[in-house]
């Protein structure tokens, strides 16, 4: 997306908006998994067209930082934030490895299912390290096909939301056809 500085920062304003909303109504939805804490991972919708969108990974992370922050001040606490942003930033590395080792042969799917998982180690290595007990990985299968659920679903998603913004002329040239989505 090739703009001036102020459509930038609005477009990045937007996403940052949509993330929270999505992270706050995710909030209200009550999941019925036998593992504690864990969600659906709406917000990671935004983040995946994030890094798909933006020029950078850069600009990409900061939409991720600042939809951390700004969710624990609308009502999380201070434990919640250690546990998503250290799932938020593994499963956003992973994102950025997948996408690029994986080029045109992994889809948004594929790169979306493998940062949901890597998220939910992220998490339990989080737990891990507050619990200082490495048993919490005991939930790593089942969070596993939770993140493979919920990853495809998001990447599913995003891969719809990609498809259409192709057809905007300020996304033309960033989402080539021949890239995978």
């Amino acid at each position: 997306m090739r703009t001036n500085k102020t459509s930038k920062m609005i477009y990045m304003s937007l996403l940052v908006s949509m993330a929270l909303i999505l992270s706050l109504i995710e909030k209200t939805i009550p999941v019925p998994f036998i593992t504690p804490g864990a969600k659906l991972g709406l917000a990671n919708l935004i983040i995946v067209i994030s890094v798909y969108t933006l020029d950078n990974y850069r600009e990409a992370f900061t939409v991720l930082i600042l939809r951390l922050l700004l969710s624990t001040l609308l009502g999380s606490t201070v434990s919640a934030l250690l546990y998503s942003a250290t799932g938020g930033i593994l499963s956003f590395i992973v994102t950025i490895l997948v996408k690029k080792l994986g080029g045109k042969h992994v889809s948004v799917i594929g790169v979306s299912t493998s940062a949901a998982v890597f998220h939910n180690i992220g998490q339990l290595f989080a737990a891990s390290l507050i619990l200082d007990n490495f048993g919490v990985f005991i939930y790593l299968p089942i969070l596993s096909i939770a993140g493979i659920g919920t990853g495809f679903f998001i990447g599913l998603s995003a891969n719809y939301i990609l498809n259409h913004l192709k057809k905007l002329p300020q996304f033309r040239e960033k989402l080539l056809p021949e890239e995978s989505l």
